[in-house]
């Protein structure tokens, strides 16, 4: 196999938590339509075309209500998720799970790495300095992984990402939705960050 298991067990722990974490949750119709159920707070749940009410909350016309979430998942490394140009099983079952599915291509990766491990210029050295650290062959010392990063190189991605958010852009391809690109998922998520703000500030 040029595949190991991992990817399919990835695959599904990552089509649950899209699937269970939200509100608003994926209901699919006998006929294959993909229906959105929201509770409400009366005990008469909304159910209706689910593209059809994930706009209406981002744009405010029907309420964001407590526990939506917006699910964006990021895949890499071709391997595993393609063969040639076609997209494996895994892959799809991630694409109709999450809202959006974003794949970060090999040339993206690379861009970072140029810049921020390989070349780093004075505001990127603290995220080389932790990356190369984390890797000396010994045990527990890692300060570069998804679940515990450097405080130092954490602050340098935010200033990186918020500086060069426009080169960023094109690192990666959009699989979910279809036909969508990155300007989109941004207005979304301002959207709703702006519908949360003003619920603080009422």
């Amino acid at each position: 196999m040029k595949k190991g298991p991992q990817s399919i067990e990835k695959a599904k722990q990552g089509a649950y938590v899209a699937r269970s974490v939200s509100a608003l949750q994926k209901v699919i119709d006998r006929d294959g339509q993909v229906l959105g159920f929201l509770p409400t707070p009366n005990g008469k749940p909304l159910i209706d075309n689910y593209d059809k009410m994930l706009a209406e909350i981002v744009s405010g016309k029907l309420k964001s209500p407590d526990g939506f979430v917006l699910t964006v998942g990021v895949v890499s490394n071709h391997g595993n998720w393609f063969t040639s140009e076609n997209m494996n099983k895994e892959l799809k079952v991630l694409a109709a799970a999450y809202d959006w599915l974003l794949f970060l291509t090999d040339e993206g990766l690379m861009d970072f790495v140029e810049h921020c491990i390989l070349k780093p210029d004075r505001e990127c050295e603290s995220i080389q300095r932790a990356f190369m650290e984390s890797y000396t062959g010994e045990k527990g010392g890692n300060r570069f992984t998804k679940t515990r990063l450097d405080l130092d190189a954490d602050q340098a991605l935010r200033r990186y990402f918020v500086a060069n958010n426009r080169r960023s852009d094109g690192w990666f391809n959009v699989i979910a939705p279809g036909g969508e690109n990155l300007q989109t998922l941004t207005k979304q998520l301002t959207a709703l960050l702006s519908q949360r703000e003003g619920e603080i500030t009422k």
